[in-house]
Parts: C-alpha cells; structure tokens; sequence
C-alpha cells in the first residue's frame, strides 16, 4: 500500500519505542505541532546530516511549540547509539515493521541508483495534534532530500 497522505488529511496515530525504550505516541504532544519524519536509516551520511540539523535547530522549533520526532526501521540500540554519538536532542523512534511508514506513505516504490526498489521513502509531515491527541497534516512533503531541507522546513512553516 502507498498511501500519499497529504495537508488536510487525518494523521494516523501511532505509539512506537524510542531509543531509550519508552514508548512515545502522537497524542502525547496533544495541543502541539509535531514535525514527524521519515529516514532510512540511523548513521548513514543523509539520515545523519538531517539528524544533527534538526538538532540544530530544536530552540526555534521548540520556542516555536513544535515538536520533532524522527522514524526509521532501526531497533532502539541502533537509535540509542546514533542518537549518543550524533548528540541528537529529540526522540528518535523505532518503527521495525513498517506499519507507521505504511500508514503515513512513507515506505514503498522509490528509485535509488536508476532502479526501482522498495524502501523508506525520507518524507516529512507537520502535524497539528489537538487537544484530544489527535493530527491533522499540515504540510507534506515527499521524497525529501536530507541535505538543506531542515532550513527550508523552517522557513516554509515559519520557524
């Protein structure tokens, strides 16, 4: 299933394991934004470049009221190691099955190298969770490229 959530649409809950071992849901960050992103995996040269540029910039997003939070299919260890390494200053959570890259369109047929695979596809979502814990999309972006996007993510949501 390749499901292209866009703006407007209903954010697909979710409640994955962080790379301390606690559990971490959408509506834990009720009455907030939320930038949920996608990336293939933890310490390969984009995810990282993304990573430390999120962090980067983590007092805007959070004088801003905006959350980060970071998916891959990696298991917890390789996030706790990646996040210890890389200092990485916001949840970065382990979604092995795929079933929350599934349901956000973030996992399915993308070309890499000229050939046509299946994979994560780096995708970005700002969310707007209401009071109740639940999302709205505000924005979505698809087939994102790792490098210069956390600025220009700030600059199209105004952070």
């Amino acid at each position: 299933m390749n499901t292209r959530l866009e703006a407007g649409d209903a954010a697909p809950a979710f409640t994955l394991t962080d790379s301390k071992g606690d559990s971490v849901s959408l509506a834990d960050h009720a009455g907030r934004r939320v930038v949920v992103y996608f990336y293939p995996a933890a310490m390969t040269p984009g995810c990282t470049t993304q990573a430390i540029d999120f962090t980067a910039a983590m007092k805007e997003f959070e004088g801003a009221g905006v959350d980060v939070l970071g998916i891959s299919p990696d298991k917890p260890e390789k996030l706790a190691k990646f996040a210890d390494k890389e200092s990485i200053a916001f949840p970065l959570l382990s979604d092995p099955d795929r079933s929350v890259m599934d349901a956000y369109g973030a996992y399915g047929t993308k070309t890499m190298y000229g050939k046509q695979v299946q994979g994560v596809i780096r995708s970005t979502f700002v969310v707007d969770v209401d009071g109740d814990g639940k999302g709205t999309i505000s924005l979505a972006q698809h087939n994102v490229r790792a490098t210069g996007h956390v600025e220009r993510l700030r600059r199209e949501i105004g952070v």
